[in-house]
């Protein structure tokens, strides 16, 4: 690898900056998932969290356009990511307080589901950015910039929580924006996007907004059913 080369140094500079400015929804998820952990295991849930989905991401960023090719793929992660976003509100207690009642392997396997479900347009621009460099270097390129990253979201991730204690709305608001989403991907599937651009202009605000109300109007009131039945049982 020439490690005088300009082109390779700004691939690797391009894609540790598409992957921060991509990932800041999935900061949001992690910090939503970690939240219900306590103490050490927080910690552990935001670090593997955090390094197996970049592993994942470089997995996906590789067969990237081979995945985005497919008819369906995002309609049925953007069905997997209003479950998430529902879930994740419904966890949450009284006043807005999360309910420490979450298992390490299930705070990771949330953050997992949700960064693969988010991750697909994400990793276009990666790719995009990757492609800047020889062709020989890309996939080392893929590793080394996204490794690079894993430090930085997992520090945003941290100042998330530490304001979602201090601001519970800030939980809702998170649930809300896995719904936006959500509607973003059902319009933007290679089966649909060709009529909603003909159609309804507007369509990626239009169902976000719709989606991102059904997720919040969804977890509240499954989250109030829940403590019902718990005060009558």
């Amino acid at each position: 690898m020439d490690l005088s080369s300009g082109a390779l140094w700004g691939a690797l500079a391009a894609i540790v900056v598409a992957n921060i400015l991509l990932s800041g929804d999935n900061a949001v998820v992690i910090a939503l998932a970690a939240r219900s952990l306590q103490g050490k295991q927080r910690n552990q849930a935001i670090f593997w969290g955090s390094a197996a989905a970049i592993v994942m991401r470089v997995v996906l960023t590789i067969v990237a356009v081979k995945l985005l090719a497919l008819p369906y793929l995002k309609i049925i992660g953007g069905v997997l990511l209003l479950w998430i976003g529902v879930q994740l509100l419904v966890d949450s207690g009284d006043n807005g307080e999360v309910k420490a009642q979450g298992t390490l392997f299930a705070a990771i396997r949330t953050i997992l589901v949700a960064d693969l479900v988010m991750s697909v347009d994400n990793v276009i621009a990666v790719a995009g950015a990757a492609d800047r460099a020889p062709e020989a270097y890309r996939v080392p390129l893929l590793i080394i910039g996204l490794g690079l990253s894993i430090p930085l979201i997992i520090v945003g991730s941290t100042l998330l929580m530490k304001i979602m204690d201090r601001f519970p709305i800030i939980i809702t608001l998170g649930a809300a924006l896995l719904g936006f989403l959500a509607g973003e991907m059902f319009v933007t599937d290679p089966s649909a996007v060709a009529w909603f651009e003909r159609n309804i202009p507007e369509a990626g605000f239009i169902f976000g907004g719709l989606c991102a109300v059904l997720v919040v109007v969804a977890g509240v009131w499954l989250q109030r059913r829940g403590a019902v039945e718990s005060d009558t049982a």
